[in-house]
């Protein structure tokens, strides 16, 4: 008998490697900019949390079974009103853009973790993937509030110049170094071989007949 699960043309690694694809993406666009200010910053996020979001709404259509929709589906409301938030010109402070990205990521990460815990007790073998993308994207949140926004640091390059470096370029940078190292993660995990879900015993006498 055909069960749900096998004629899915989708899986969980898939999911994985979209959203590995538009962290890289965001990555790279925050290593090759040379302005770090909140305008981009935001931007690039907004960009990274929306498609994220729209990534994790797909998935709950074509991957996820009942049961096991609720994690992707807080994941994707979290990223895509923060995602919408981040797009809003007005917004774009850099005082706003540590409260957004801490709120998203204290958030995110939490529901990580905790839809990884509850999918372990359940034996589902990419458990370990959602409680490490919980983990780093909590410590996301810890570098910036070790930043400050008000930091600034005048410093001098031989023959190039004066420079200033501020909190939201460090900001912008921890962020471009999160997005690489989930993109890497994420990739990793998509390509590795996983070893198939548990598949639930079917009682004697179901087998029987």
């Amino acid at each position: 008998m055909t069960t749900p699960a096998s004629v899915r043309s989708f899986d969980v690694r898939h999911v994985q490697l979209a959203r590995a694809f538009f962290a890289a993406l965001a990555a790279v666009m925050v290593t090759f900019s040379s302005d770090h200010s909140a305008a981009v910053g935001s931007s690039v996020f907004s960009g990274f949390a929306l498609a994220t979001a729209l990534v994790l709404v797909l998935s709950v259509w074509l991957v996820y079974p009942s049961g096991q929709r609720t994690t992707p589906i807080l994941l994707a409301v979290v990223s895509g009103l923060a995602g919408l938030a981040a797009s809003v010109g007005a917004w774009r402070t850099t005082t706003f853009f540590f409260v957004l990205v801490i709120v998203w990521a204290v958030v995110s990460g939490a529901l990580e973790i905790i839809g990884a815990v509850r999918d372990r007790r359940a034996g589902r073998p990419d458990s370990r993937d959602g409680l490490t993308v919980g983990i780093i994207t909590l410590i996301l949140a810890v570098g910036f509030l070790l930043t400050s926004p008000a930091f600034s640091y005048d410093y001098t390059i031989e023959g190039a110049g004066t420079f200033t470096l501020t909190g939201i370029t460090i900001a912008v940078g921890i962020f471009g170094g999160y997005a690489a190292i989930i993109a890497v993660y994420l990739a990793i995990a998509g390509f590795s071989p996983r070893r198939p879900e548990p598949v639930p015993a079917v009682p004697a006498e179901e087998a029987a007949s």
